[in-house]
């Protein structure tokens, strides 16, 4: 709980601090973020290159890894602890709504049912396991192992899964 005044000022002084309280909480955040790679820095008849469209989706890539906000003066984490996506032959939120977690009595864990019936499936004749990557936090969630089960050799740190994204966009632009 934060205290929003100097109590001991206030005492020294002879006055009322007036107190007010911030409740701090631990909560998990989910969101999503679809890129669609063939219309970045296209503007009408304007056109950006390969090299300027591949560093703005880099920056926004490095960026989301160390995501944050600042609300009434106190800044929030907002990196993320799990990510799962890819680049894949069509901008479309695969795994929106799908991240779900669970409390259990040593932790907490992600539900990997949702998860595997996506990656699972096919679009347009291909396999989305093939072009996905999980990264997870270590210590986080107790539940690793099953997203190992399911993408073999493709569970990897945060960094690391943000740094085979940007090798993927990279390779997509030609860079």
């Amino acid at each position: 709980m934060d205290f929003l005044n100097n109590k001991g000022l206030a005492d020294r002084i002879g006055e009322h601090p007036n107190l007010a309280n911030i409740e701090q909480h631990l909560s998990f955040y989910t969101y999503t973020f679809t890129i669609d790679l063939s219309k970045v820095g296209k503007d009408g008849d304007i056109e950006l290159s390969n090299e300027e469209k591949c560093e703005r989706v880099v920056q926004l890539l490095e960026v989301i890894k160390v995501l944050n906000r600042n609300i009434r003066g106190r800044q929030e984490n907002l990196s993320p602890l799990f990510a799962v996506g890819g680049i894949y032959d069509i901008a479309n939120p695969f795994f929106l709504g799908r991240i779900k977690l669970n409390s259990c009595q040593n932790g907490y864990s992600i539900n990997s049912n949702a998860i595997k019936d996506v990656v699972d499936s096919t679009f347009l004749g291909k396999n989305l396991k093939d072009f996905t990557l999980v990264g997870i936090t270590d210590g986080v969630f107790n539940n690793k192992e099953e997203f190992e089960t399911i993408l073999p050799e493709k569970v990897l740190s945060v960094d690391k899964f943000f740094n085979g994204l940007i090798v993927g966009v990279k390779e997509y632009y030609g860079v």
